[in-house]
């Protein structure tokens, strides 16, 4: 079984981000950058299948500019066996990268799709439906956990009034929850031997994919600074002050 797992290059999640003068994007000029940490959880499940015998290779796919290099490497490290790097310096939406990574699975056919539920850059949480339903194969979003049988994978996913179980068809699409498991710490011969590992190099019009916008984004601002909190003297006041002041009672 051949499992394929997409991974994104985000602003590091303990970076705060600054929005630029113009209020026309955020600044990530010199700011660290690394793997989008629900794809971190999504290169581990990976791995471990592997390593339990259920897979046979897993590959990584990332889309964006050069410096993307440096997040598959990462992945090898983790233990994926070999990178796809998709290049461009085109900013890349959702239904563009579902597109591409539709594109790349047509040739590397996996059974199984790995992606983080969403990225921290964005949150757009819509990358792994569009591309189930471009592939029109079936998915499963939010997933805690990860059973593969023969023909089919039974996921664990988080839903707001529990949990919920779902058995899949292979080949599926797969989204990554933060319970899934806990990423590895990379030991430095894994970053050593990740250097040896393949990583091939494609492009957007090798692919023949329109990634040509859909959105036009037309401001970005700092969210509003929260107000004070206050203290009440007891229920009755605070009871008082939802009614009358905040309006929700």
């Amino acid at each position: 079984m051949k499992i394929l797992v997409a991974v994104k290059r985000v602003v590091d999640y303990n970076v705060k981000v600054r929005v630029k003068p113009d209020e026309s994007d955020v600044d990530i000029g010199n700011v660290k950058m690394s793997m989008n940490p629900f794809d971190e959880i999504a290169v581990e499940e990976a791995v471990r299948l592997k390593e339990a015998g259920k897979a046979t290779e897993v590959v990584v796919v990332s889309l964006g500019v050069k410096q993307c290099e440096e997040t598959l490497r990462t992945a090898l490290a983790m233990g994926a066996d070999r990178a796809i790097h998709v290049e461009t310096d085109e900013k890349l939406e959702p239904l563009a990268v579902a597109k591409l990574l539709k594109a790349v699975a047509e040739t590397e056919q996996p059974q199984l799709l790995l992606l983080g539920k969403q990225a921290i850059d964005d949150d757009a949480n819509q990358t792994a439906q569009m591309l189930a339903a471009l592939m029109q194969l079936a998915q499963g979003t939010f997933t805690s956990k990860i059973e593969l049988k023969a023909d089919e994978v039974l996921v664990t996913r988080e839903i707001d009034g529990g949990q919920e179980q779902l058995a899949l068809k292979l080949p599926a699409v797969i989204s990554t929850d933060l319970r899934l498991n806990e990423p590895r710490y990379i030991k430095l011969p894994n970053i050593m031997q990740a250097k040896k590992k393949p990583l091939e190099k494609k492009t957007v019009a090798e692919l023949g994919v329109d990634i040509s916008p859909r959105l036009v984004q037309l401001k970005v601002t700092e969210p509003a600074e929260r107000a004070a909190g206050i203290r009440v003297g007891n229920v009755a006041e605070l009871a008082d002050r939802l009614h009358h002041e905040a309006k929700v009672i």
